[in-house]
C-alpha cells in the first residue's frame, strides 16, 4: 500500500477499536490495522448536549485543519462533531476527539504510542493531496446477530440508518456517499433534482445507487484477522458506567508543532494547505 493513499477509520465502542484501511490502486479499501481503544466516555448512543461525557456516533469527516499535533493528549484530531445530522437534531458539544493517553470525557483515547502511528497515516494521506477522510463510529460491528440483540435499545432506530453504512462498506469495501436531509442520514443515493441539499429541508428527489460487491481473497481475509496491535482496554460494554477523568480540547491548525521530527514545523507542507502557525 502507498504511504500517501487515502485512509478510511472505522470506531467500534462495544469491542472498543479502532480499524485503520487504506486505498489501493483499484479503488478499493484494504484492512491495514485494528487498534485497541484504550477508553472512550458514556455509553451506547450518540452524544446529544455539552457535559455528558458521551462518545459520539454518526458519519465523520476529517480534514487537515482538524489535526492537532500541539494536544495536550499528546496528538489528536478532531471528529468535527456536531456534524450536519448532529446540529439538525439540535445536539451540542464539541472538540470531541480521537487522541494519545488513555483518559476520556467524550473522546476516544488511544494511547500516546498508538495516535502516533494513526496520526501518521493520516499526515500522510494528506500529504498525498487527500482533503479529507471520513471516520464512521458505531455502537458495535452491526452484523444481524447484534441489531436484534439491540432492538429495543431506545437507540435502534439511529442505528438501522448507521447500518446502512456499514453494510456499504463490508460489501464494497469504498466508504459510502452520506448525505442529511430531513434531519436524517440518506447513504449512497443519487439526487437527481438540482434543489440544494439542506439538513432540516425536505430530501431532493432521489434513486439508490447501485454497487458492484467486492470479495477480498481468502489471502486478504486471514491477513485482516491477524493485523491487530497490541494495546490496552480499559473500556467494555461491562464497565461503561466508569467515570471519566478528562475534559475535552480544543483542535489547533494542522501539523504545526514546536517539537521537530515528525509532528514538527519543518515538515508542514504549507503548500497543500498546511497551516504553520501553532494555536
Amino acid at each position: 500500500m502507498k504511504a500517501e493513499a487515502p485512509i478510511f477509520v472505522r470506531i467500534f465502542k462495544e469491542e472498543s477499536e479502532l480499524e485503520l484501511w487504506k486505498q489501493r490502486d483499484d479503488g478499493r479499501f484494504y484492512h491495514f490495522k485494528t487498534y485497541p481503544i484504550c477508553n472512550w466516555s458514556g455509553d451506547l448512543g450518540p452524544k446529544e448536549r455539552q457535559g455528558d461525557k458521551q462518545a459520539p456516533e454518526g458519519f465523520y469527516t476529517i480534514s487537515n485543519q482538524q489535526m492537532n499535533p500541539n494536544s495536550g493528549f499528546h496528538l489528536a484530531f478532531n471528529l468535527g462533531y456536531p456534524n450536519a445530522y448532529d446540529k439538525a437534531h439540535r445536539r451540542t458539544g464539541e472538540f470531541l476527539m480521537v487522541h494519545g493517553k488513555c483518559k476520556s470525557a467524550g473522546c476516544y483515547a488511544m494511547t500516546d504510542a498508538l495516535i502516533e502511528e494513526i496520526y501518521a497515516l493520516a499526515r500522510e494521506q494528506f500529504i498525498g493531496g487527500h482533503e479529507s477522510f471520513q471516520v464512521h463510529a458505531y455502537p458495535f460491528r452491526m452484523t444481524a446477530e447484534k441489531m436484534a440483540q439491540y432492538r429495543k435499545h431506545r437507540w435502534y432506530p439511529f442505528w438501522v440508518t448507521m447500518k446502512e453504512g456499514y453494510d456499504y462498506f463490508e460489501a464494497t469495501r469504498q466508504p459510502p456517499q452520506v448525505a442529511v436531509c430531513e434531519r436524517k442520514y440518506l447513504v449512497n443515493v443519487n439526487f437527481t433534482s438540482s434543489a440544494r441539499v439542506e439538513a432540516e429541508s425536505q430530501c431532493p428527489r432521489y434513486e439508490r445507487l447501485k454497487y458492484e460487491p467486492f470479495k477480498p481473497s481468502g489471502r486478504e481475509q486471514i491477513a485482516e484477522a491477524r493485523t491487530m496491535a497490541p494495546g490496552p482496554k480499559m473500556r467494555s460494554i461491562a464497565s461503561v458506567d466508569v467515570p471519566a477523568q478528562s475534559s475535552p480540547e480544543r483542535s489547533s491548525p494542522a501539523f504545526t508543532s514546536s517539537t521537530p521530527g515528525m509532528f514538527g514545523k519543518s515538515n508542514a507542507p504549507v503548500g497543500l494547505g498546511f497551516s504553520s502557525q501553532a494555536d
